[in-house]
């Protein structure tokens, strides 16, 4: 869902030129050519056993997890990232234990989303907050392989005029709002087009207010993330989902951290045994009823 603003971005540029780095991969590439995923040897085995990965830790005995405040459904519950709940929250919790952390042994940490992805030294072993791979971002930080593959959702009071038209040479003539450095912002300028400049707000909280008040006739967000904003918008609806551009979430590293290799194998694990599968049911619920807008 979300993007980098522009300060992170000269950021990254200026950290490039002076790396000497050369082209990234394409937008679709996947994270894990950012990062290896663990091999499937003995000697592998045995190095990502919990005595192992001691030395590579934030803080010895803790899995220290980032992530932002305030956290939302469905990705997290009551505003409690320690509580388990919520997708995300359920995530690391099932990461931590592939590593043989306990709960009691994750340590959550406030990292503000913006400085997340931002060049240097990390205060945490991985940040989870829907943070979006891209090219541009593992230039300087590391992402884990995906942990949940994301589709753009279009949301709509539901007397809109879009509710009805939103073909793709409709949706160019409505007014959009998003929140800063969002990859939801992003989608509406290079893939929707539209004719008037978006609306950028601060927070998503802005943008949902725009809505509610008639300044926007909808917003972008992931379909997760819309159907809850759904729920607390009077007379709103997703009036559709965009074809998948390959965009993906990734636990987030310091650059370089050999640990990711270590949670990708974990990630491969909970996807093998169905763990990610039930988390994705009991808290993001089946969105092929969704209708899919058409190229």
């Amino acid at each position: 869902m979300r993007q980098m603003t522009v300060a992170a971005m000269a950021a990254i540029a200026v950290l490039a030129v002076s790396a000497g780095l050369g082209g990234c991969a394409s937008e679709g590439s996947s994270s894990s050519s950012a990062a290896p995923a663990g091999g499937t040897s003995s000697s592998a085995a045995a190095s990502c056993s919990n005595s192992a990965i001691q030395g590579q830790l934030f803080a010895k005995g803790q899995l220290t997890v980032a992530t932002d405040k305030p956290v939302y459904p469905p990705w997290f519950a009551d505003n409690k990232p320690a509580n388990g709940q919520g997708y995300e929250s359920a995530v690391a919790y099932a990461v931590a234990a592939q590593l043989g952390f306990s709960k009691s042994q994750v340590t959550w940490a406030y990292e503000p989303f913006d400085s997340s992805y931002a060049p240097g030294t990390k205060k945490f072993d991985f940040d989870i907050n829907e943070i979006s791979y891209s090219p541009a971002r593992a230039q300087v930080v590391t992402f884990s392989d995906s942990y949940y593959d994301v589709q753009q959702a279009l949301v709509a009071l539901k007397d809109s005029p879009i509710v009805a038209k939103h073909s793709p040479a409709d949706l160019k003539g409505y007014v959009y709002g998003d929140q800063v450095g969002t990859t939801s912002l992003t989608f509406i300028n290079s893939q929707i087009q539209p004719d008037k400049t978006p609306k950028v707000f601060e927070t998503l909280n802005d943008v949902k207010q725009a809505l509610q008040t008639k300044q926007i006739a909808a917003l972008v967000t992931d379909t997760p993330t819309a159907e809850f904003i759904t729920t607390e918008i009077p007379h709103s609806v997703v009036v559709a989902q965009f074809p998948s551009t390959g965009e993906h979430y990734g636990l987030l590293f310091a650059k370089g951290n050999p640990l990711v290799s270590c949670v990708n194998k974990a990630l491969a694990t909970l996807k093998s045994n169905g763990t990610l599968a039930k988390l994705t049911a009991q808290y993001l619920k089946d969105f092929t009823s969704i209708p899919t807008i058409k190229p």
